[in-house]
């Protein structure tokens, strides 16, 4: 699949089939995430790798849309230092969409679908993922092979996106 194939066709996964991610396939992932840009080259970053079913379905209650974090075959948290500290730079949070973005797409050209959760209950993400208290994790994705294969083939739904023209404003606003 090429690049601009895999982000035409990306759908948003929440259900997922019983069947596992293999560890090249989470190699694959996570090391399209690491490859992303950063601001100044700093890469931070760190990224956990979580399989465990126990330890999947508490990941579930991190938020109150995480419940498919349940259901996958294997999630990964984004944990960035703290961007809250008085000395964050905002750039944090834009180079971690980029490892993001790279995640999702090398999966899904994998035939791997994913979908982020907003962690809304920190201190509960800290215990199960074992953060340190220097770091923080606002997202956590889940990756599975979808429960319905066709959701890798299905075509666009009209009206699902804005005009190019709705959204684009040449030289000016």
């Amino acid at each position: 699949m090429d690049t601009l194939q895999a982000i035409g066709s990306l759908r948003v996964v929440r259900h997922f089939s019983d069947r596992p991610v293999d560890d090249a396939a989470v190699r694959t992932i996570v090391d399209a995430g690491r490859r992303a840009g950063s601001s100044k080259n700093l890469q931070r970053w760190d990224f956990i790798v979580v399989r465990d079913r126990a330890q999947l379905g508490e990941l579930g209650d991190v938020g109150p849309f995480a419940g498919h974090l349940a259901g996958a075959a294997v999630a990964i948290a984004l944990v960035t230092p703290d961007p809250h500290a008085d000395d964050a730079p905002l750039s944090v949070s834009f180079d971690l969409g980029r490892a993001a973005e790279n995640m999702v797409l090398a999966a899904w050209a994998l035939g791997i679908g994913s979908c982020p959760a907003t962690v809304y209950e920190h201190d509960l993400a800290r215990r199960i993922l074992g953060i340190p208290g220097t770091h923080h994790c606002e997202y956590v994705f889940s990756f599975g092979h979808p429960a319905d294969p066709a959701v890798l083939a299905r075509s666009n739904r009209a009206g699902g996106r804005k005009d190019l023209a709705a959204v684009v404003h040449d030289g000016t606003w």
